[in-house]
């Protein structure tokens, strides 16, 4: 068994591909950044867009996926839930926004953390329902995925919304650079723990357990949302940030490390 676990350890070459992907948008926007600047053609416009909100979100995603050993999550439900999570998340969350807007006025602001990470949901209850997973460690990176939709197709809106408002690249390239950066800890951090949670509802013999700690897991995430959003001080984005990281990462490591250490224990007898 333990011979077994350590040949399913991924290569240094495909548990550094979250740095290639990093490091290759990186570039990319750059470049595509230049010659938009320096030609003075909008037609580049889309895809620093593309490139300037999907770069972060997509590393974090590989870095989940091949960052330690095989996480069982076939490759077209990720990407899947990515697009469809993207699509179907910021579509239902801003017509439920608009809605509650039109009833509530100002006050509807309070409801934005609660809708947001619902709508997020959809899909990877969709993928849920329809493979029912024995494995709870890839409700990690099926969160993460549709997350990364989410964070994607939103930061792009904010960009356009900056070059219409401010009518500068130099404000979308801000835009773009602060969204990027924070996104790990945003929606990609907050959809990846409370769908790993869902996940452990299929998964654990102890089904009223796992239910709760969903529960308390989605809340947790409507809190974050919430404080992030109306938070003024730099101490409390800070602090938010602080804690959705680590809950990320934490959640990510034990994922990987799960079975090598239920390997380590089958194994444990026979060397007595």
């Amino acid at each position: 068994m333990a011979l077994q676990e350590q040949s399913t350890a991924p290569s240094p070459l495909r548990r550094a591909a979250w740095l290639g992907v990093l490091v290759a948008g990186v570039l990319a926007y750059l470049v595509v950044l230049r010659v938009m600047v320096d030609t003075r053609n909008l037609t580049f416009f889309p895809s620093l867009l593309l490139l300037g909100s999907a770069t972060v979100p997509l590393a974090v995603l590989v870095f989940a996926e091949s960052g330690g050993r095989s996480i069982p999550v076939r490759a077209w439900v990720v990407v899947a839930t990515a697009v469809a999570g993207g699509v179907v998340g910021t579509v239902t969350a801003g017509v439920l926004e608009y809605r509650a807007l039109l009833e509530l006025g100002p006050a509807s602001v309070l409801l934005v953390g609660v809708i947001e990470e619902a709508a997020k949901l959809v899909v990877p209850l969709v993928v849920l329902l329809l493979t029912r997973p024995r494995d709870a460690r890839g409700g990690i990176v099926v969160g993460i995925a549709s997350g990364t939709g989410f964070a994607v197709l939103e930061t792009m809106g904010y960009g356009f919304q900056a070059l219409l408002s401010a009518g500068s690249v130099a404000a979308v390239d801000q835009t773009l650079q602060l969204r990027a950066l924070l996104s790990p800890a945003g929606h990609v951090a907050w959809t990846g723990f409370v769908v790993a949670a869902l996940w452990r509802t299929t998964a654990s013999p102890s089904r009223g357990r796992a239910v709760a700690g969903f529960a308390g897991a989605f809340a947790l995430a409507v809190v974050l949302h919430t404080v992030w959003d109306l938070g003024t001080s730099l101490t409390v984005h800070v602090a938010v940030v602080v804690v959705s990281v680590v809950l990320l990462l934490v959640l990510v490591h034990r994922a990987h490390v799960r079975p090598q250490l239920r390997a380590a224990r089958l194994s444990a007898p026979a060397l007595r």
